[in-house]
């Protein structure tokens, strides 16, 4: 509590250093709250890494089941015809239910409403699914191993993936 005769003025250069540091803070914390808000796009959901076994047998352009992160949960992985690993959770984004890869078509179907994933990316081709399929991000470890270790939430492309779509839709249009 202060006294009637006590001066609670602060001098004019404290008050504008105050200042000056309380809106460099908020400009701060506005910034990184606007970056984490882009970011989430990329944002990956770490779980405990298992190795995929069988990996190593599947040829280009087939496909292993296999459950990640947890016993559960359902994931795909598939081998693309230049090689590349992708794996994707087999839970459609629409009610659930169980995906499966249509090796002649080379894309995942969702039996329940007939809804279409594309292999390479997740994401919607058809049917009522409103996002893309969750994708398991793997690595590839010492002998050749791969692991699974982490999900990213359907919708999250990493910038080469965003590039090739955006090239594809070029090409297209």
């Amino acid at each position: 509590m202060t006294r009637p005769d006590e001066d609670t003025s602060i001098p004019r250069r404290t008050f504008c250093n105050r200042l000056l540091l309380t809106s460099a803070g908020v400009a701060l914390a506005a910034s990184d709250l606007k970056g984490q808000s882009e970011g989430q796009q990329g944002t990956a959901l770490f779980y405990p890494p298992v190795k995929i076994e069988g990996a190593e047998r599947v040829l280009p352009g087939s496909f292993l089941y296999f459950n990640y992160p947890r016993e559960k949960d359902p994931a795909v992985l598939l081998r693309t015809q230049d090689g590349e690993y992708l794996a994707y959770s087999r839970k459609c984004a629409h009610l659930g239910c169980s995906v499966d890869f249509d090796s002649a078509r080379r894309c995942l179907d969702c039996p329940c409403h007939l809804g279409i994933y594309d292999a390479r990316t997740g994401y919607v081709v058809y049917g009522p699914a409103p996002r893309p399929l969750d994708q398991i991000v793997l690595q590839v470890r010492a002998g050749g191993e791969l692991w699974a270790v982490g999900r990213r939430p359907g919708g999250d492309l990493n910038a080469e993936q965003r590039a090739q779509q955006s090239n594809a839709k070029r090409r297209d249009g």
